[in-house]
C-alpha cells in the first residue's frame, strides 16, 4: 500500500459507513466521496424519504409511469442536492471543522482537498441537480430555484441562533413541496402539513445527531439545539417534537382518507420515534449515533405506509 493511501486511509471519518470499501478506490476520488458524504448515505435518505411521502400520498397520479420517474429524480436529486450541500457548508465551516475532534479529519480541514477543487466539485453537483429540476414543469423549477437560498444560509445559522436545526427541517423537506407541486401544481394545505411534520422530525433526529458533538461546539461557539436545551431537558423536547409529526402526519392520512389496515402498521411504524426516546443515551456518541441513522427506518415505513395506504 502506498503512503499516500495510509495517509488517507488514516483520515477516515469515524461514522462512515463503508470505511472498507474506501480502501479499494482509487486515491484520487477519495476526498471527494467523503466531502459529499457518499460514504454516509442516511443523508440521502432523510433529504429523499419526505419527497417520496408527498409522492405516495399525493391522489393525482394516475400515470404509473410518471410515477417511478418521479421517485428516480428525486432519489437522484437527494445524492447531488445532499452531495452539493455537503460540499457547501464544508466551505463555509472549513475553519470550525478544524477545531472539533469529529469533523477535523473531513476533507478540507484536514488538507485532504484544495478550496478551488471542493468549489469546482459544488459547481458539478450542483450542474446535475439542476439537469434533473429542469425535467419538472415550470413552476417545480421556479420554486426549486428558490429553496436553494434555504440551502445558502443554512450553515450561517449555528453561529447566529440556537435552532440551525429549524432552518435545516426548512431545506431538507423542501422535496415536500417539490414533489406536491409537480404532480398537482399547486400547494395544497396537504403538502404544506407534511412539510411542518418533516422540518419536526427533522428537528428531534438533528438534536439527537448535535449532541455527538456537543462539548466541542462549546469550545468553539457553535450553537445547536442541544446545547440549548440541555440534557435535564432534552428528552421532554425531543417527545414535543416527535408528537408533531406523528400528529401532523396522522392529520394528513385522515385528510386524504387512507385505507383502515395503514393506521396499524403507520402506529406500529411510529412506535419507533417513542424507542429513540426511551432508549437514547444522550452521552454516548455511539448509542446517539445510531439512534440518529434509524430515521432511515422509520422514514422509509412511513413512505410504505403512504404507499399502500392510499
Amino acid at each position: 500500500m502506498s503512503n499516500k493511501k495510509k495517509d488517507l486511509n488514516s483520515k477516515k471519518l469515524a461514522d462512515s459507513s463503508f470505511n472498507i470499501i474506501i480502501d479499494y478506490l482509487p486515491d484520487g476520488i477519495i476526498p471527494y466521496i467523503k466531502l459529499s458524504r457518499f460514504d454516509r448515505p442516511i443523508g440521502i435518505w432523510l433529504l429523499m424519504l419526505p419527497a417520496w411521502w408527498s409522492i405516495s400520498i399525493s391522489l393525482s397520479l394516475e400515470n404509473e409511469t410518471k410515477e417511478i420517474l418521479l421517485y428516480l429524480y428525486f432519489f437522484l436529486g437527494s445524492i447531488a442536492m445532499r452531495g452539493a450541500g455537503c460540499t457547501f457548508n464544508d466551505l463555509i465551516d472549513m475553519k470550525l471543522d478544524s477545531k472539533v475532534k469529529r469533523t477535523s479529519n473531513r476533507p478540507l480541514p484536514s488538507g485532504e482537498i484544495t478550496i478551488f477543487k471542493a468549489s469546482i466539485w459544488l459547481v458539478f453537483q450542483s450542474l446535475i441537480g439542476f439537469s434533473i429540476l429542469i425535467q419538472f414543469n415550470f413552476l417545480t423549477i421556479f420554486i426549486g430555484l428558490f429553496s436553494l437560498l434555504l440551502v445558502a444560509i443554512y450553515p450561517f445559522m449555528k453561529r447566529i441562533t440556537w435552532w440551525p436545526q429549524i432552518f435545516l427541517g426548512l431545506a431538507f423537506n423542501f422535496g415536500v413541496i417539490l414533489a406536491w407541486v409537480e404532480i398537482n401544481n399547486q400547494i395544497s394545505h396537504i403538502c404544506i402539513i407534511i412539510y411542518l411534520a418533516g422540518i419536526f422530525w427533522t428537528l428531534g433526529y438533528d438534536t439527537i445527531y448535535a449532541l455527538m458533538d456537543i462539548n466541542d461546539d462549546k469550545l468553539v461557539g457553535i450553537k445547536s439545539s442541544a446545547i440549548y436545551i440541555g440534557e435535564k431537558n432534552l428528552k421532554i423536547f425531543l417527545s414535543i417534537f416527535y408528537s408533531f409529526t406523528f400528529l401532523l402526519l396522522s392529520y394528513c392520512s385522515i385528510t386524504v382518507g387512507v385505507k383502515w389496515f395503514f393506521w396499524p402498521i403507520f402506529l406500529l411504524s411510529s412506535s419507533h420515534l417513542a424507542w429513540q426516546i426511551i432508549t437514547l443515551k444522550p452521552k454516548l456518541s455511539n448509542d446517539c449515533l445510531k439512534k440518529f441513522k434509524s430515521n432511515s427506518t422509520f422514514g422509509f415505513a412511513i413512505f410504505l405506509c403512504f404507499l399502500i395506504g392510499n
